[in-house]
């Protein structure tokens, strides 16, 4: 039960739901498939969280952030990210006036509604750290002092998995401050196509990010956080989601030794808020009131897959975290 917060009502689900047909609309005039991604994106704009792309490069993840950027009246920046991109390159800091002869703090790109993080992997391990502050405290520290960051805020990071030249791993405690881990697949021959077509006739291409109009406000999207924060979840619901993050912790019983060893480390307590904020989010995207266990398994693979850390063995082996996601959710009872 949402203690103290009053359900929504039918006239807020209906606003809600017109504000998310206009901005999926939007989304969908620009891009091409890529439904699920469209999908983790508004659930990350909604839950109030952040989200983590991962492709092979050239599979619209840059485009597919920006999209959705553009269709709210808000400020967006992207920050393309190198090994020797400093932590004040993105918080900002203190430039020395002469004229007046004191410092002025100048505020880092990172202040921003919106901020993409283009290939987060590239970043050093300091500059990381920065970014890590500004995502859970939704703050920066410049010179001592702290400055709020904007609201709503919402970091949207990209990594390509397969080129490991000059890039840093991102450490746990990072990815588990992502609500969301979305893997960006290939199109469709049938997709590909709608892409040239496109290109030709000038929908995409370069110069066309600027074609997407505001279509909603920031005061739309608190709306919608507002709205999903009070989507009703039960107490089993609310059980089923403990239940299956206790089960990543002590797999053994439940899904069987063999499968078991390949798991490291269970996924913290982030991963059991996480189930709450985005299937919450969900349920507003499907129109309902309220949270059903079909939305917790929906999500299963976007809210764990970055939160458990398996073995080298299982590297070794190929096995998917995936596979391992699977196995639990088939291993405990849905409500």
């Amino acid at each position: 039960m949402n203690v103290g917060h009053a359900a929504p009502t039918e006239q807020e689900m209906a606003q809600a739901a017109k504000v998310l047909t206009v901005i999926s609309d939007t989304y969908s005039a620009k891009m091409v498939g890529q439904e699920r991604l469209r999908t983790s994106l508004l659930i990350a704009l909604i839950a109030d969280g952040h989200i983590l792309l991962e492709s092979v490069p050239g599979l619209a993840k840059t485009t597919a952030a920006s999209t959705l950027a553009a269709t709210v009246q808000a400020q967006f920046k992207r920050i393309q990210c190198t090994p020797d991109l400093l932590p004040s390159d993105i918080t900002g800091n203190q430039i020395y006036d002469n004229s007046t002869g004191s410092f002025r703090t100048v505020l880092g790109p990172v202040h921003a509604n919106f901020v993409l993080l283009d290939e987060i992997n590239r970043s050093s391990a300091k500059t990381q750290s920065a970014m890590l502050e500004a995502m859970q405290e939704h703050q920066t520290t410049i010179g001592g002092e702290i400055y709020p960051l904007p609201e709503p805020f919402l970091v949207i990071a990209t990594q390509n998995p397969i080129e490991q030249e000059g890039t840093y791993e991102l450490p746990e405690a990072q990815m588990d401050r992502f609500l969301l881990k979305e893997i960006v697949e290939y199109p469709s021959p049938n997709e590909e196509l709608e892409v040239l077509n496109r290109i030709d006739s000038g929908v995409l291409g370069r110069g066309s990010e600027g074609h997407v109009a505001h279509v909603v406000s920031l005061d739309d999207v608190k709306m919608l956080q507002d709205v999903a924060s009070r989507i009703y979840v039960d107490p089993a619901v609310r059980n089923y989601i403990v239940s299956l993050v206790y089960v990543t912790r002590n797999p053994g019983p439940y899904i069987g030794d063999e499968k078991a060893r390949f798991l490291k480390y269970g996924a913290s307590p982030r991963a059991s808020i996480a189930f709450l904020q985005a299937a919450r989010a969900y349920a507003l995207l499907s129109g309902r009131s309220y949270v059903v266990p079909e939305d917790v398994r929906s999500l299963r693979h976007v809210v764990l897959r970055h939160r458990i850390l398996l073995t080298f063995e299982a590297q070794a082996e190929n096995i998917r975290s995936e596979e391992i996601i699977d196995a639990i959710f088939a291993a405990v009872p849905t409500p």
